[in-house]
Parts: structure tokens; C-alpha cells; sequence
């Protein structure tokens, strides 16, 4: 399994890319975002480690980049750790953030937990008994067999996470899940800290699915409470 580490600190490229080694991973190195993208197109790639801050092409810039044809989980490295930082980096399309300095084994953690998500929704083939994980609310599709979702018969593309969260809700039209709940139910993981990371995907996956994402159809807050999936015509009771 091939990850992209992109950094322009060489010396921290490389450590991180002996301790993917030991994992039973394949390390690809750059050391800017124009390297990254150049070997994405050039290797099958499963995950991508990015720094934000690199000469030539910048880590937010390569993500948005990344993100227009591609839902490979990305994780993104720093030296800020403010939380106004850590929110760009989401609302760009960043799947987890972590700040420099850093432990090793934490990256590591979070590289096989996202690898984790990644494969468990890759799978294209259709299995026996499609139809049964088919969830529909008014114009909106989520095919769980497909690993797809449209609206008004239009494709749209979530990264995983943004997959999971709107899986979780469309499975249940009309329930409340507060915020704490969503996070530890996809990230698998204490909410403790996490508050905001959930609305920035949901604020994600609205601009996707959403003909007005300031006045949302599907995706309802609650105030005080949490999100769910509005109950329209059609909405299966699950």
C-alpha cells in the first residue's frame, strides 16, 4: 500500500517514511505540493501525509488541488496548532490535522485508521442484495452497496468521512445526533475536541448536496442539540 509523504523538511520526511516501512508500508516522498501531485498522477496512492508549509506549491494549495479529482484520505501536518488553522485545513478537504511536533506512533494510529475508513468504503463491486442498503430522502441517494451517493440523479463525491456522517444520518430521517455522538460513531474515537471538526465536515458535505447550503434541505441543525436528516417525502423509517 503506497503513501505520499510531502514535506520539505527532508530529515522528517524521512523518519516518517522508515517508521511507514516498519508498518508494512510503501513511502513515496516530495517535498513540495507540485512533487505530490506529479507522483499522484504517475502511482496508485492510498493515503497522502502533506505539510502546509513548502516552497513552490504550499500544502493548502496541493489539497485543493488533490481534492478536485481525487477522495484519497489526506492528513496534514503543521507547526501552527490553532484551531483557526486546523479549520482551514479541514474546510479545504483535509481528513485529520496533526500539529508539529509530533509522536510518531500517533501518526502512525491515525495513518491506519484512516486507511481503515478508506478501505472499508472502496469497494465498488455490487454485492449480492442491492436494494437493501439503498437510503432515500427526496431527491438525495446513498447506494451503502455502491458506495455512492447523487441527488436528483446527479453523482456527487464525498471523501469517506463525509461518506460515513451522511450514511449515519440518512439511515435515520427525522433522529438527532448531537455532535459528540456523530464524531465517535465515524472517527470511532472520544469526542473530547472534536466538536468542530464534525461541523466543518458537515458544512462540507452540505456544499455538495445542498442547492443552497445557507438554507439546507437535507442536513437540519438543531440548536443545542445536534444535526439530523430532515424527514421529506419518501424518507424510509430505519
Amino acid at each position: 500500500m503506497n503513501i505520499l509523504i510531502c514535506d520539505d523538511d527532508r530529515e522528517i520526511a524521512a523518519a516518517i517514511a522508515v517508521y511507514l516501512q516498519n508498518e508494512g508500508y510503501v513511502p513515496l516522498l516530495a517535498y513540495n505540493g507540485k512533487e505530490a501531485l506529479s507522483i499522484l498522477d504517475q502511482s496508485d496512492v492510498q493515503l497522502v501525509i502533506l505539510d502546509v508549509m513548502m516552497p513552490e506549491m504550499d500544502g493548502l494549495r496541493a489539497l485543493m488541488e488533490i481534492r478536485r479529482e481525487r477522495n484519497i484520505p489526506v492528513i496534514m501536518l503543521s507547526a501552527k496548532s490553532e484551531d483557526a488553522d486546523k479549520i482551514l485545513g479541514l474546510n479545504v478537504g483535509a481528513d485529520d490535522y496533526i500539529a508539529k511536533p509530533f509522536n510518531p506512533l500517533e501518526l502512525i494510529a491515525r495513518v491506519k485508521s484512516q486507511i481503515r475508513r478508506y478501505t472499508a468504503l472502496g469497494s465498488r463491486q455490487q454485492p449480492e442484495g442491492a436494494g437493501e442498503g439503498l437510503y432515500t430522502v427526496g431527491g438525495l441517494s446513498v447506494d451503502d452497496n455502491l458506495k455512492s451517493v447523487s441527488v436528483d440523479g446527479e453523482e456527487i463525491r464525498l471523501t469517506p468521512l463525509e461518506y460515513k456522517i451522511l450514511h449515519l444520518l440518512i439511515r435515520h430521517p427525522g433522529r438527532v445526533f448531537s455532535i459528540d455522538e456523530i464524531y465517535e460513531r465515524v472517527w470511532g474515537e472520544d469526542a473530547a475536541g472534536g466538536g468542530s471538526t464534525v461541523t466543518v465536515h458537515i458544512r462540507r458535505i452540505r456544499e455538495k448536496i445542498e442547492i443552497n447550503p445557507g438554507e439546507p434541505k437535507y442536513i437540519k441543525v438543531v440548536w443545542g442539540l445536534g444535526y439530523k436528516m430532515e424527514r421529506l417525502d419518501g424518507a424510509p423509517s430505519r
